[in-house]
């Protein structure tokens, strides 16, 4: 897939005008209380349905809504609350269909006049069917794909993922991307291919065995790599410092210890954090530098200095990729850092991985970059050079 994201059909490459238009889109969005608490997902994807709308087609809605394993799920999983929401953004009414098959579903699609907007019920539902979607059943996929004249994907947070409403249909129907897929490959493509240098990159978050192709694949890539965190101790503790109760991944001390000999001069490391013996906000903090940690103390947050150190590099960057924060900034007397090199990076040439860090890039205000992603597994995936099996699937002009 070297050239071939670039080439894609989109959605402006067909004639949708009385057309049954599948659009594969990503309405997973959080939910509490049986409240969307944020709803980015849904305007992210606008676009793409306004201009169906407006080419006269059909519009058929389809996404998944979080992990479906139980009856008890369906409770909780419905895209109805979805369907509610949308309609409001569109200013008309949208369609909701409380299934994933069957005459209901079918009589409703063909009751659709050109412009009007269906949403189906989520298509994980099938997941209690043998993981049907899940597991790209292709029986569930051309059934679907028989509801549709033309698929669209434009569900960027799926796109890694090999699915019955995304692979399946795309092998069966004429297809293309939407606006959305073609404005996250082409803001991750300009930090895949040809970085403005010098090129920074910052992580943080958890566990580095979930990251240490990513961690491989920029280091390369970057002029330099910040690394804050729990993500962090993990390299401290491989070079020898003693971390405390700090969360750490032990798998992975030899690759951050190889990791850090080869590219010495590029990983920078926090020099002091801020510790406390539990993970709370009622819990006494102090800043400590990273050969003074107590055994029972543990490292929550990046300390000033490193927050200054961070900061110089930052400002020497002229292109930053952003995956992770630097503390457990859920907590507010561990949200500092995060917030600091969040406000650092605005206004730059930056881009936020997705998943969490979109999510608390959000919470906490920010907005002003270049481009925030939709998808925090996919667009790791991406700028590791990994094929994405939705965007694989769809045709190339």
């Amino acid at each position: 897939m070297e050239n071939g994201e670039y080439m894609k059909r989109t959605i402006k490459d067909f004639d949708l005008n009385n057309k049954r238009v599948i659009i594969r889109v990503d309405f997973n969005v959080p939910i509490n209380n049986f409240e969307i608490t944020d709803d980015s997902r849904i305007q992210a994807s606008l676009e793409t349905i306004t201009y169906a709308i407006n080419q006269n087609a059909k519009v058929i809605l389809m996404s998944h809504l979080g992990r479906v394993k139980t009856l008890e799920d369906k409770e909780t999983k419905s895209l109805e609350i979805v369907a509610k929401r949308l309609s409001t953004l569109l200013n008309q009414e949208v369609k909701f269909v409380k299934e994933t098959r069957g005459e209901l579903l079918e009589k409703s699609i063909s009751n659709l006049n050109p412009g009007e907007v269906l949403l189906m019920e989520n298509t994980r539902f099938e997941d209690l069917n043998e993981k049907s979607e899940s597991n790209c059943n292709m029986d569930l996929a051309s059934y679907w794909a028989s509801l549709g004249d033309i698929f669209i994907n434009d569900a960027f947070g799926t796109i890694h993922r090999k699915h019955a409403s995304n692979v399946g249909i795309s092998s069966i129907l004429p297809n293309g991307i939407g606006f959305l897929v073609e404005k996250e490959i082409s803001n991750l493509s300009s930090l895949k291919d040809n970085p403005e240098r010098p090129y920074l990159v910052i992580l943080g978050g958890a566990k580095i065995s979930d990251k240490i192709k990513l961690v491989e694949n920029l280091v390369k890539k970057a002029d330099h790599v910040l690394i804050g965190g729990a993500m962090a101790f993990t390299f401290l503790k491989s070079e020898g410092y003693s971390i405390g109760s700090s969360m750490v991944d032990d798998e992975s001390l030899d690759f951050c210890a190889n990791l850090l000999k080869e590219y010495e001069n590029k990983i920078i490391l926090p020099i002091d954090v801020i510790c406390a013996k539990e993970a709370t906000n009622d819990a006494n903090v102090r800043i400590c530098d990273i050969n003074n940690i107590e055994l029972d103390e543990m490292g929550l947050d990046i300390g000033p200095n490193t927050i200054n150190i961070f900061k110089k590099y930052i400002n020497e960057s002229n292109s930053i990729f952003m995956n992770g924060t630097m503390g457990l900034s859920e907590i507010d007397k561990f949200k500092n850092g995060t917030i600091k090199i969040f406000e650092a990076i605005e206004g730059k040439n930056t881009i936020i991985g997705g998943g969490d860090t979109a999510g608390q890039v959000k919470n906490f205000g920010f907005e002003n970059y270049k481009h925030i992603s939709t998808g925090g597994g996919a667009s790791l995936e991406f700028l590791q050079g990994n094929v994405l099996p939705g965007l694989e699937a769809i045709n190339e002009l």
